[in-house]
């Protein structure tokens, strides 16, 4: 089976375009404000729509600009280097969610700051929503034949085209690769959209210990992101980071792990405290 090649523009209008990449990152960000207004109804919440839309947008800001940073540093720094204009082209793809993590917890701080609100009352109110927008972000990566899977011998494979893989196979010529790899946009878009989703928002059904929720979307994704990288293909100008098997996905979610887990228990709570 061939990977199921998508035109990546839907609509063009003289020289305006829409492509399906920045499309499935609008769906992400008003599936946030649909999730976020239920969040806002619960009886003991003192979030209104506003609110949610305030907060919303502090997160649009933080990913977009976070996780372009990220992917440029982490993943496309030589790149950048010789093309420093690149950074600005997000119509090509290229996120990094580690990158773009780091840019919504700076926001999500600042809003805390302006509203006089704890960073972790935020956090936590904020976490159950990420991981539909994430699932649809890795769809668009699907859309755009990004983050080709691991050779396989499995019936799941499929043959990416040659334009997606050029930089692993130097032998894949013409239009089609003659391995079979996993769809691993697609494994990650069901990991960490879907079953990230459901553990995190029924976690936060009930009431939490100030940081647990933001705990919980820590520790699952990062083991999700850790166990779905066993089937996606180290990047092409990174390749595997130490053993011949970590890849950089798995090392930037380790800390993330770890520090889900000391939220969990409390004890990364009760160290800031005492920094108080």
């Amino acid at each position: 089976m061939n990977y199921p090649l998508i035109e990546p523009i839907l609509l063009e209008i003289g020289p305006l375009a829409v492509r399906w990449y920045g499309l499935m990152y609008l769906l992400a960000f008003l599936a946030c404000y649909v999730l976020g207004s239920q969040r806002a109804k619960k009886h003991d919440s003192d979030w209104d729509k506003a609110d949610v839309s305030d907060v919303i947008f502090y997160g649009v800001v933080g990913t977009i600009v976070g996780g372009r940073l990220g992917f440029v540093l982490f993943y496309s720094f030589d790149r950048f280097l010789v093309e420093p204009l690149w950074l600005f082209r997000l119509w090509e793809g290229g996120m990094s969610f580690h990158g773009g993590m780091l840019g919504v917890v700076a926001a999500l701080w600042l809003y805390g700051r302006k509203t006089s609100r704890d960073f972790w009352r935020v956090a936590d109110f904020a976490a159950p929503l990420v991981p539909i927008g994430l699932g649809f972000g890795r769809i668009g990566n699907f859309i755009n034949a990004e983050l080709p899977g691991r050779v396989t011998e499995s019936s799941l494979g499929v043959h990416f085209p040659c334009s997606a893989v050029s930089g692993l196979n130097f032998t894949c010529f013409g239009q089609w690769d003659g391995a079979l790899r996993h769809l691993s946009s697609l494994y990650q878009a069901f990991g960490e959209g879907v079953v990230l989703f459901m553990i995190v928002w029924l976690f936060s059904l009930r009431t939490r210990r100030s940081g647990q929720i933001s705990g919980m979307f820590l520790t699952g994704y990062g083991a999700i992101r850790f166990v779905t990288e066993w089937f996606r293909e180290p990047d092409a100008a990174i390749g595997f980071i130490a053993f011949d098997w970590l890849t950089m996905g798995q090392l930037l979610s380790l800390p993330m792990i770890a520090f889900g887990i000391l939220l969990l228990f409390g004890i990364a709570q009760d160290y800031f405290e005492g920094l108080r």
